[in-house]
C-alpha cells in the first residue's frame, strides 16, 4: 500500500433534494472516526473542514424546474475550486457529502487535471436526468449528466469548461432505479452499467474485474470513485434519502473497495447521501467509514 496525503473536504449541503438532514452527513462521518481510521492505516490525513454553505437564497424550483439552482451552483463552484487546489498540491481529495449533487463540483475540480479521467459511480440511481427528463427537479438526480456536458448551462460550465468527463469512461455499479429518460441517455452515450441483475448473476468479483479491465483498456489516467450510500441495500445503510430495496450487500461493497485499492488506480473519492436524521445509531456513517478503510488499504491480517 502506498502512503497517501489525503485532504478531506466536507460539503454540508442538502440543496440537491428535498429531505432535510443530509447536510449533517460530513459531521456524522467524522464522528464515526474516519480521520483516526485512515491515519491508523498509515496515511497522512488533513481535514480541511467544510465548504461554506450559505442559507437558502430562494424558495422553490427556479429556472426549468431545477430546485435550488442558485444554491447548488454556489456550493459546486466553491467545492470545485477546493478540489482543484488539492489536486494541484498532489494530494488525494476525499470529499464527504451532503447529497449527490456535490459530484458536480468534485468532478469540475478534477477534470482539468486529467485528459482521460475514469469514473465509477456506485449508486442505486443513474443520476443522468436533465431539466427535460427530471420527474422531481432535484439536482442530486443530475450530477452525472451535468458532468458529461448535459443540463443547465450554469451547472455544466462550472470552472468554465465542459464536459468534465467522457461518458464512455463512466461505469455505473449497483443501478436498480433508472428513469426512462436516463435509460435512453445511457444507450445514446454508451455508458457502461452493471445493474443488480449483473451483480447477482456474475458476482461482484467478476463485475469489478470487468470494470477495471474496461477502464484500463480505455487508458484512463485517473479514477474517481463516487459512492452513494444508497448503492448498498437499505438493510445496511438505513440513513439515506432515497433507499431502494434489493441493493449491494455490505460484504460485496467491501470486496469492491478492496479490489479498487488493489488496482492502484483510484486517485480521488467522494462518499455521499449519509443522512443522520434518517439513520439508526450512526449506522450508515459507520458503514461509510468502514468502506473507506477497505478502499485505503485496511486489511484483517
Amino acid at each position: 500500500m502506498n502512503k497517501l496525503n489525503i485532504s478531506i473536504i466536507g460539503v454540508p449541503t442538502d440543496y440537491g433534494q428535498t429531505r432535510r438532514g443530509v447536510d449533517m452527513g460530513p459531521s456524522a462521518i467524522r464522528y464515526a472516526g474516519v480521520v483516526e481510521r485512515l491515519e491508523a492505516i498509515g496515511h497522512d490525513v488533513q481535514d480541511q473542514g467544510d465548504i461554506r454553505v450559505s442559507q437558502k437564497l430562494a424558495d422553490g424550483a427556479v429556472d426549468e424546474k431545477l430546485l435550488n439552482l442558485e444554491e447548488v451552483v454556489e456550493v459546486s463552484t466553491a467545492l470545485a475550486n477546493s478540489v482543484h487546489e488539492v489536486v494541484e498540491q498532489k494530494k488525494f481529495p476525499l470529499v464527504f457529502g451532503g447529497d449527490h449533487s456535490i459530484a458536480i463540483g468534485t468532478l469540475a475540480g478534477l477534470g482539468e487535471h486529467y485528459k482521460n479521467l475514469g469514473v465509477i459511480w456506485y449508486d442505486a440511481h443513474a443520476d443522468l436526468n436533465t431539466p427535460e427528463t427530471t420527474p422531481s427537479g432535484n439536482i442530486h438526480g443530475m450530477p452525472l449528466a451535468v458532468s458529461i456536458g448535459l443540463g443547465h448551462e450554469r451547472l455544466v460550465q462550472i470552472r468554465n469548461y465542459a464536459p468534465k468527463i467522457k461518458p464512455e469512461n463512466v461505469i455505473i455499479i449497483g443501478a436498480r432505479s433508472v428513469d426512462p429518460g436516463e435509460r435512453e441517455l445511457i444507450r445514446q452515450q454508451g455508458i457502461k452499467v452493471y445493474t443488480m441483475h449483473e451483480i447477482d448473476r456474475l458476482g461482484m468479483t467478476r463485475v469489478m474485474e470487468d470494470a477495471l479491465a474496461y477502464l484500463k483498456e480505455r487508458n484512463v489516467d485517473g479514477l474517481h470513485l463516487s459512492l452513494d450510500l444508497d448503492g448498498l441495500d437499505p438493510l445496511y445503510t438505513p440513513g439515506v434519502g432515497t433507499p431502494v430495496p434489493g441493493g449491494i450487500t455490505y460484504r460485496e461493497s467491501h470486496l469492491a473497495m478492496e479490489m479498487l485499492q488493489e488496482s492502484g488506480m483510484v486517485t480521488s473519492a467522494e462518499f455521499v447521501e449519509v443522512n443522520p436524521i434518517l439513520d439508526e445509531k450512526n449506522t450508515t456513517a459507520n458503514v461509510a467509514v468502514a468502506l473507506m478503510g477497505s478502499l485505503f488499504g485496511e486489511t484483517l491480517v
